[in-house]
């Protein structure tokens, strides 16, 4: 069968892929609303396209932090990546390399920061879950800045492990002849079969509750990395991330894996996008699958997008090559959807090109 969108491939990765894992992967927290929602509310925003503009030439590439991509599509951190493929997150890192864009490699991964700068040159950032042995979180920081990473996302919405269910009933746990890589040799516990979920039981024990807006600050200390706070999703925090010095926000409710019942990320978007007031740049993780998607996130303040599920489903189907062909799907589509819009360059998109269900009804142009 020929693979024509970024959504067969889970058809693809389900089959393949053995229960526990693909639970994993596809499963939302409690009783999965948010993960209904943050694609369903995609499909609510419409497009206003404008007609006869020469759209023969199209620009798509833009900077992040100072970093120039071929487009506002990026990967984002998903752990654990050996459990789809075996080449896992060396088969990511390439892809995202190939396409010109940038791969966020998380804490969790089934490769070490060491071993994905080994598959050669790229812009990458690095996802940082804070643990209670602050020893811990230094040294890791510090061997990513020297890896050539180029910014940390530091996840601030999980001081505990949402209620993924099916995690709990399969007793969710890291296959045998996996590690967390960035943690071996470090005497931190292990990741073993629990009451519930092993995850769970291993966040409880090692990630910091007591986070908080002062270690955004104390992170700024240890690293020249410019900080991206992963997870924000009201304007209160927005305002509050730009107080304490963060780079830029990924609005993020963490898959929908965290809390249920938040708003999905891109109906919270344009709102936190107002109350940073344009200081930092603002970017969106959450239900993306379409190149439509891109430019509806765009047209409501996002700078860029960054992707997550499409790219474990597609690294499960087809490894390195599913990888890639997501990338490029989705550049496809968008290229397409700012043609079809009149957009021939990111700064053209604007507001105006889509309505959205709280949007004020328009006046009449007048003639």
């Amino acid at each position: 069968m020929e693979i024509t969108n970024v959504t067969e491939y889970e058809a693809i990765a389900k089959q393949k892929l053995p229960k526990m894992v693909y639970d994993y992967y596809a499963s939302g927290a409690e009783d999965q609303w948010t993960l209904q929602e943050n694609r369903n509310a995609f499909a609510r925003i419409l497009f206003r396209p404008r007609i006869l503009i020469d759209v023969s030439k199209i620009d798509m590439t833009t900077t992040v932090l100072g970093f120039k991509i071929s487009m506002p599509i990026m990967v984002a951190p998903t752990a654990m990546q050996k459990m789809a493929h075996p080449e896992g997150e060396y088969a990511t890192a390439r892809a995202a390399s190939a396409a010109g864009t940038i791969m966020t490699l998380s804490s969790w991964a089934t490769s070490s920061v060491e071993e994905v700068a080994s598959t050669g040159p790229g812009i990458r950032f690095f996802q940082l879950y804070v643990y209670k042995n602050r020893n811990v979180v230094e040294q890791l920081v510090r061997r990513a800045e020297r890896a050539g990473f180029k910014a940390i996302a530091l996840t601030v919405d999980t001081p505990r492990l949402g209620r993924r269910e099916s995690d709990i009933k399969n007793r969710f746990t890291l296959p045998p002849n996996l590690t967390l890589k960035n943690f071996e040799g470090l005497d931190l516990g292990k990741m073993d079969e629990a009451n519930d979920s092993g995850l769970a039981s291993y966040v409880a024990g090692q990630i910091d509750r007591t986070l908080s807006w002062k270690d955004v600050q104390w992170l700024q200390t240890i690293t020249k990395m410019p900080i991206l706070v992963k997870g924000v999703i009201t304007g209160e925090d927005a305002r509050l991330a730009v107080q304490a010095g963060a780079a830029g926000i990924i609005v993020s409710n963490h898959g929908a894996r965290q809390l249920d019942y938040v708003p999905a990320t891109i109906s919270a978007l344009e709102e936190v996008v107002k109350a940073t007031q344009g200081r930092i740049p603002v970017f969106l993780d959450g239900g993306v699958r379409r190149g439509t998607d891109v430019f509806k996130a765009l047209a409501l303040g996002a700078s860029g997008i960054f992707i997550g599920r499409p790219v474990v489903f597609s690294l499960a189907a087809e490894g390195e090559a599913g990888v890639r062909k997501v990338l490029q799907m989705l550049r496809d589509e968008f290229e397409l959807t700012m043609a079809l819009s009149g957009c021939r360059s990111l700064k053209e998109i604007t507001r105006n090109h889509i309505t959205t269900e709280w949007d004020t009804p328009r006046p009449l142009a007048r003639l």
